[in-house]
């Protein structure tokens, strides 16, 4: 999107995040930032740099969409463990006060570690590849990682080609498995079970409030796009859809499956192991080494689509991403907006400062008034976008 305002050599940075529980973190080049919203109405925010790690083989097409993939998870997995931290410290001093057992029960357990990967992802807008400077990871943190990849694996690789198989069975169609048939019947089963799952966790109390949230994302991130200034107001009239949400990811990769399967399996060896279970077993191994191939074509496919699609008749092939989006984004109050906005104004803070802390303190405002007239977070003269700004 470009821009003649302001000089040419300045660029407006480039915007992504994700929704959290009751938050949002926000991402820039140089900072990410993460605001959640107390019980009390007060909000907590924790804003850390970040330095481009996209250089040398990580810069180039297709390796860096599996390097953004694994630390924007990485990144992402980080900002649920802060906010799920604040929520249930928030619940146990409600229970204190309250003396009251039945505010255990509205913990966020319900979010299980499959339930929050697929949130992660499906909240997660696209940015350029970054690490936090200071990245910890614990031992406890990179099993329940494993756990949940697996998992989703099991239900979003395993468990479409079996149904696919069963179903052929049942309609008497000969199953072969390296067919363009069979792998399309992958892909419709893969998908209907992704849009069924988040179907299902949307009635979730507390993902349902993080759809929320996801979707004053987007309308934070739209108003910044637009070029105005980051109020309430301005937000508020903004779509809660984007094309380079996480969600849209989803349905293009099970798009880019069927075609990369379909144009691999002929490829594949047919091992004499006589039979149809055991040959199906081996084939989902066989097809796990090109899941990474996968990512990195859905991710350049969405960057050009975010590019090139945004208008005109080329717009169409956005429509099945915001169609889902549908389900993982519902309309933020006023309150949700705030919190989204103070996650970009945090973040702007280290982009526009000329010196700025390796680590800063968590900060708390009473309001979102209190933190708009923070000096850190105070508005502060627009930087001139450029094209790079519309998809990096």
């Amino acid at each position: 999107m470009a821009n003649t305002k302001g000089p040419a050599t300045e660029r407006r940075p480039y915007i992504g995040g994700q929704a959290v529980i009751e938050g949002v973190m926000m991402r820039s080049p140089r900072s990410f930032a993460i605001a959640v919203r107390r019980r009390s109405g007060a909000l907590s925010v924790r804003e850390r740099p970040m330095f481009d790690s996209r250089k040398g083989v990580l810069a180039w097409p297709f390796v860096r969409g599996v390097a953004a993939l694994v630390e924007a998870l990485r990144l992402g997995s980080q900002a649920l463990r802060f906010s799920s931290e604040l929520y249930e410290r928030d619940l146990e001093e409600a229970e204190e006060k309250e003396k009251a057992a039945a505010t255990k029960a509205k913990a966020p357990g319900v979010m299980n570690t499959l339930a929050s990967w697929m949130v992660a992802i499906a909240t997660l807008d696209d940015d350029p590849v970054a690490k936090p400077k200071a990245q910890q990871r614990s031992a406890g943190s990179g099993a329940l990682t494993w756990i949940s990849l697996i998992a989703a694996m099991a239900i979003f690789v395993a468990l479409p080609q079996a149904t696919a198989y069963g179903a052929s069975r049942i309609l008497h169609i000969t199953p072969d498995i390296r067919s363009f048939g069979f792998q399309a019947l992958t892909g419709l089963f893969k998908l209907c079970i992704v849009v069924g799952y988040m179907a299902a966790i949307r009635k979730i109390p507390e993902i349902h409030r993080v759809f929320q949230f996801h979707g004053a994302e987007h309308k934070t991130i739209a108003t910044w796009e637009a070029e105005q200034e980051l109020t309430v107001d301005n937000a508020r009239g903004k779509s809660r859809l984007h094309p380079r949400c996480g969600t849209a990811f989803l349905v293009l990769v099970v798009l880019v499956s069927v075609l990369v399967f379909t144009a691999i399996g002929p490829l594949l060896p047919q091992l004499p192991v006589g039979g149809a279970a055991l040959e199906n077993v081996l084939f989902f191994l066989m097809k796990l080494p090109f899941l990474p191939v996968i990512a990195a074509i859905t991710f350049e496919l969405q960057r050009l689509s975010a590019r090139y699609c945004l208008t005109g008749p080329l717009r169409v092939f956005l429509y099945p991403g915001f169609a889902v989006q549908l389900i993982t984004t519902i309309e933020p109050d006023d309150s949700q907006l705030e919190v989204a906005l103070a996650s970009l104004r945090a973040t702007l803070w280290r982009e526009n400062a000329e010196q700025a802390p390796a680590e800063p303190a968590d900060q708390q405002f009473a309001s979102y008034a209190e933190l708009v007239a923070s000096p850190g977070y105070a508005p502060t003269p627009a930087i001139s976008p450029t094209a790079e700004h519309a998809a990096s």
